[in-house]
């Protein structure tokens, strides 16, 4: 790693203190100053209290950046909660509580705990970045929220992080109140309106984050283009669902632009954006981000057929029933059509996109992505995106234990175990087809 006294970076912007292993005893957060993120003349324009403690003491942070971004997004949420109350209580307890609940549980907040130590890498520690980041992290959980239940109506999922999702919850609360379908068709469009609004929410937390007027241009340039990218990639997923067209080179983009940008890329650049980062060290954190989100939404797609559900908090197999244009299906269909295979591709054309496809027949599925050897390419594939994105990492003059945690992170998304370079879905941990045997 390089100094951080490049011309990318000036030396008094370097963290107070050095990042502390999260969860990590935080010390006690002390009430300051600095800006206060919100609009003349709103009755909210004072900074939450939780901000506030965070905001001139970022090692409180570094100790626990999942907590503070908590911290502050339910406070942020409280306030959007009492709003909608005002608006109207009945909408207020069926859509926007769901909302709240949905963003505050279960969830990882990997994307804003790689904000975080984006910014902390390029050296940024004042009370002004510390608060932006934390509302800027509350934002991209917001955003998260509404991919999610969006995604969950587009697929028909029924599980979320374990639990029934959103449209279904809903459903299932007025099952008793009439016609089934009619409760049916209800849960969606709840569904659809509180996706909405969570991404209503988050722009507002953007608007109301105060930025020095070059960071802001930056900040809220990308999460412009991070909304439009998110929203093309989930076309692209669905048009490829739609139209049963899977070829590898569009499976890729469509990864690329539905999950790679937005849950590693754009979270990293947004880090580099609040803490000034010149254009050397953003274009290696962007490629790096790019390459490990890639691999993240590759390593969901093999999860996804053979992963565990109480580890996934899914269905195995939905993508399969839903007919999904993985990378994984689409190098499936590929080689079986290349190598004149008639019975392989006769199961992926006959199964995939299926939703009352039987559990024998996701199996043989599942088979044929063994034995066509499209299981192993995708999990080569991921394993060459993550050693390229730490490479590309390495190549920035980043603050070292920052540049440590950032590396910790990218290994984790991409599945590697901590300590392993560029190692990510070892076969071994993904259970074995029944045509495999147990053994392997």
């Amino acid at each position: 790693m390089g100094s951080t006294v490049t011309k990318d970076h000036r030396a008094d912007r370097r963290p107070r203190e050095h990042p502390a292993a999260e969860g990590a005893s935080a010390p006690a957060p002390r009430p300051a100053g600095g800006q206060d993120g919100g609009r003349g003349g709103h009755p909210c324009d004072a900074p939450p209290p939780a901000l506030t403690a965070y905001g001139d003491d970022p090692g409180a942070v570094d100790a626990d950046v999942t907590g503070a971004v908590r911290a502050v997004l339910g406070e942020l949420l409280a306030r959007d909660m009492a709003a909608a109350r005002a608006v109207d209580p009945l909408f207020a307890e069926d859509v926007a509580a769901r909302v709240a609940r949905f963003t505050q549980g279960g969830g990882k907040f990997g994307r804003s705990r790689l904000l975080w130590w984006a910014l902390r890498a390029c050296g940024g520690g004042e009370p002004w970045r510390t608060g932006a980041a934390l509302r800027l992290g509350a934002a991209l959980e917001l955003i998260q929220t509404c991919a999610l239940v969006h995604d969950d109506v587009m697929d028909g999922a029924r599980l979320r992080r374990g639990r029934p999702a959103l449209h279904v919850e809903v459903a299932g609360q007025y099952a008793g109140a009439g016609d089934p379908e009619r409760g049916a068709r209800l849960g969606e469009a709840s569904a659809i309106l509180a996706g909405d609004l969570a991404l209503a929410w988050a722009d507002d937390m953007v608007a109301d984050t105060e930025l020095p007027r070059d960071t802001a241009r930056r900040v809220r340039g990308l999460w412009r283009a991070m909304r439009t990218e998110m929203v093309a990639g989930q076309y692209l997923d669905v048009r490829g669902e739609a139209l049963s067209a899977r070829s590898p080179a569009q499976a890729i983009r469509a990864a690329c632009l539905k999950s790679a940008l937005y849950s590693v890329e754009r979270p990293l650049a947004l880090g580099a954006a609040l803490g000034d980062a010149g254009p050397a060290v953003t274009r290696a954190l962007c490629s790096a981000g790019r390459c490990v989100g890639l691999a993240f939404q590759l390593r969901d797609d093999l999860l996804d057929a053979f992963g565990d559900p109480r580890e996934t908090g899914k269905p195995v197999g939905g993508d399969i029933r839903s007919g999904k244009s993985t990378y994984l299906a689409a190098v499936a269909q590929a080689r079986a059509e290349s190598a004149g295979d008639r019975r392989a591709v006769g199961v992926l054309r006959g199964t995939l996109g299926r939703d009352d496809a039987s559990d024998a027949e996701l199996d043989d599925v599942r088979a044929v992505f063994v034995a066509t050897g499209a299981r192993d390419a995708v999990a080569e594939k991921i394993r060459g995106l993550t050693a390229q994105g730490l490479r590309h990492l390495d190549t920035a003059p980043l603050e070292p234990l920052a540049a440590a945690r950032l590396r910790t992170l990218l290994r984790r998304a991409a599945g590697a175990p901590d300590g392993a370079a560029g190692e990510a879905v070892p076969l071994s941990l993904i259970p074995a087809t029944k045509d495999e045997g147990a053994g392997r």
